[in-house]
C-alpha cells in the first residue's frame, strides 16, 4: 500500500499563528526570519502606529532586520529553538543594544542599559529576534495611586485590541489593556509579534493576558532570573511569556528558567527537563481542583460570590469542561486568615492624583513594595542604567516635579512615599510587614488551602486570585476562558475573560498540563476583530 504523501505545513496567517507554528514553518522553509520580521513591522505600522492605534510597541529596535537576516541561512534546532522568532519585551527589562530601557518614564528616556537582563540574554542564545520594547504602565504601575492601565508618562495610553475606540473620561479605555504589562499583552494578542515576555509583582501578568485572552505564566519567585528588570519588590517580582497558546509558553519557560548568579533567588529553583513534555488533554483526568467558592458562608466568598453574570457564566462552563475531562471540583472557600492579608503588612498613603475622585484621601498601599521599591531602584540605577542623570528615586522624582505637566498626569504618590523609606530595608516594620504576608498568604493562605484539600490546583476568575499567589511567590497559569462585556455601568463589546490555575511553588509543569489539557477540550481564544491579514 503506497503511504500518502506528507504536505509541507502552510505559511501560517500572523494574526493568529501560534509560536509553534510559526517556528514550525520557518524550519519548513515556508518562511524566513527577514519576510517573517518584515511582515510584524508591517502589521505594527498598520494596527499599533495607524488604524485603531493600539500603542503597545513603545519603541522598535533598529538592528531587528539585520537580526533576523543573520538567521535566514539556518533554522530553528534545538539548540536555538528560537532561531529568527521575533520577540518583544517589556520597557522595563534591560537591552544592552541601541534601544533605550525607560520603564515608560520620561524621566528615563534615552536611557540604555549597561548590558543584557538575563532574559533578553537567553532569548538571544536560543535565536530569538528582539524585535523591540513593550509599552506599560509607568515603572509597572507602582509610581502613582489609580494610573490605568498602559498608561506611561513616556509611551502615552496603550488600548485593548477588543475595544480600542472605546475611550471615557480624561482619555482613559474603558476596556482596560489590563496592566502593568499592557503592550506585551496586547501586542501579541493583536499579532503583532510572535510572543512578549512581560513582568508581574502582583498581577501584571495575569491581568493583561486575561484581558486580551492569552497565555501566560507567573512563574514562582526564583524560576525565571530577575537580574536587569526594573524592580519593584525583590519579593514578588518575576519575568513570564506572553503567549497565544499553552504550548507556547512552556517552550518559552524551557529557554527562560535558569539559574542565574546574578539573582541569588535562582538558586532554589526546581525546574523538569521539558515543560512540553506531558502536554494532553489526559492531563486534568483525577486531578483535585480546588474552587474557593462556598455559597453557604458569603462573607469569606472572596473570589467567586461576588462575580457578574456573565463571569459566573464564563466560570459555570469552565469548571463544567474540567470536570468532563475527569477533573474532581473541590468547592471550599479559602480561609479567611489567608486571602485577608497579615496585620500590618499595608500601609497609608496620600492619593495625590490629580485625576482620582479620591483625591486628599489616604489609599492603602503594600508596605513591602514601598519599603523595597527604593532599594531596589536605587540598585538597578547605580549597576545597569547608563546615559542618563537620573541615578536614584529622588532623581526621579525631582525630574518629574520639574516637568509636572508632562510627567506628573497621575501625579507620584506612591514614589514619594517610598522615598521616605530608609532605602536599606532595615526598618521593623519592613521585615515585620514581610514575614506576615508569607504567614497569610504562603503558611495560612494556599499552603493551608492546598494541603486541607488535597489539591493539585486552584481554579480563579481571571486574576483575581493574584494577591495571594504572588504574596506567596508562587505559580499561576493564565489560559483565555471565554468572553464578558460592560464597564462599570457602560455597555461594551465583547472582551476576553480567562482562568487562572495556581499552586504551590515550582509546580508550573502540572498547572501547564492542567491548563493545556482545559485550553484543547475550550477553544475559547478568538483573536481581536478588525485586524485581519495585510
Amino acid at each position: 500500500m503506497k503511504k500518502p504523501t506528507r504536505r509541507a505545513a502552510a505559511t501560517p496567517a500572523l494574526e493568529d499563528a501560534s509560536m509553534s507554528d510559526i517556528i514550525d514553518a520557518l524550519a519548513g522553509g515556508q518562511l524566513t526570519a527577514t519576510a517573517l520580521t518584515k511582515a510584524y513591522l508591517a502589521r505594527i505600522a498598520a494596527y499599533d502606529r495607524a488604524g485603531p492605534m493600539l500603542n503597545s510597541v513603545r519603541a522598535l529596535n533598529p538592528d531587528a532586520l539585520a537580526i533576523a537576516g543573520r538567521f535566514d541561512g539556518s533554522r530553528p534546532s534545538a539548540k536555538r529553538p528560537l532561531a529568527g522568532v521575533p520577540i518583544l519585551v517589556k520597557d522595563n527589562i534591560a537591552t544592552s543594544d541601541k534601544q533605550p530601557t525607560t520603564a515608560g518614564s520620561l524621566a528615563l528616556e534615552g536611557a540604555r542599559a549597561r548590558r543584557d537582563a538575563t532574559v533578553v540574554k537567553l532569548l538571544r542564545k536560543a535565536g530569538a529576534v528582539i524585535l523591540g520594547k513593550a509599552n506599560l504602565t509607568e515603572f509597572a504601575n507602582i509610581l502613582a495611586i489609580e494610573m490605568p492601565g498602559g498608561y506611561s508618562s513616556l509611551g502615552g495610553q496603550v488600548k485593548n485590541p477588543y475595544a480600542p475606540a472605546l475611550m471615557g473620561d480624561h482619555d482613559i479605555p474603558l476596556v482596560s489593556p489590563g496592566g502593568s504589562s499592557s503592550g506585551s499583552a496586547v501586542a501579541v494578542a493583536a499579532g503583532l509579534c510572535a510572543a512578549s515576555i512581560g513582568t508581574e509583582t502582583s498581577g501584571s501578568l495575569l491581568y493583561p493576558a486575561s484581558m486580551n485572552g492569552l497565555v501566560t505564566v507567573k512563574p514562582t519567585v526564583g524560576l525565571i532570573s530577575r537580574a536587569g528588570i526594573v524592580p519593584i519588590a525583590h519579593s514578588q517580582d518575576t519575568a513570564g511569556p506572553m503567549t497565544r497558546t499553552v504550548r507556547d509558553a512552556a517552550m518559552l519557560l524551557n529557554v527562560l528558567a535558569a539559574h542565574d548568579q546574578r539573582d541569588p533567588a535562582t538558586e532554589r529553583q526546581r525546574r523538569p527537563a521539558d515543560y512540553t513534555a506531558g502536554l494532553s488533554r489526559d492531563a486534568m483526568k483525577g486531578a483535585r481542583i480546588g474552587v474557593p467558592n462556598d455559597p453557604t458562608d458569603p462573607p469569606n466568598d472572596r473570589y467567586y460570590g461576588k462575580l457578574q453574570p456573565d463571569w459566573v457564566k464564563v466560570m459555570t462552563e469552565a469548571i463544567k469542561v474540567m470536570e468532563d475531562l475527569g477533573a474532581v471540583i473541590v468547592r471550599a472557600n479559602m480561609p479567611t486568615r489567608g486571602w485577608i492579608g497579615g496585620p500590618g503588612t499595608g500601609m497609608a498613603v496620600l492619593n495625590r492624583n490629580p485625576l482620582s475622585s479620591n483625591k486628599g484621601n489616604p489609599t492603602g498601599a503594600p508596605i513591602v513594595f514601598l519599603y523595597e521599591l527604593k532599594y531596589g531602584l536605587n540598585l538597578y540605577l547605580r549597576d545597569w542604567a547608563t546615559n542618563t542623570d537620573i541615578k536614584t528615586m529622588a532623581d526621579v522624582i525631582a525630574f518629574n516635579a520639574a516637568h509636572a505637566q508632562k510627567a506628573l498626569r497621575f501625579g507620584q504618590d506612591l514614589f514619594l512615599a517610598a522615598d521616605l523609606t530608609k532605602g536599606d530595608l532595615s526598618e521593623r516594620e519592613y521585615k515585620s510587614a514581610r514575614a506576615m504576608d508569607l504567614l497569610a498568604a504562603r503558611t495560612r493562605g494556599m499552603d493551608a488551602y492546598i494541603n486541607q484539600h488535597k489539591l493539585d490546583a486552584v481554579l480563579f476568575p481571571g486574576s483575581s486570585g493574584c494577591v495571594i499567589a504572588a504574596k506567596a511567590g508562587y505559580p499561576s497559569v493564565m489560559v483565555p476562558a471565554g468572553f464578558v462585556s460592560g464597564a462599570g455601568d457602560k455597555d461594551t463589546p465583547d472582551y476576553p475573560l480567562g482562568v487562572s490555575f495556581a499552586g504551590s511553588a515550582w509546580s508550573e509543569h502540572k498547572l501547564l498540563r492542567l491548563a493545556y489539557a482545559y485550553e484543547q477540550a475550550s477553544h475559547m481564544r478568538k483573536a481581536p476583530p478588525g485586524l485581519s491579514a495585510l
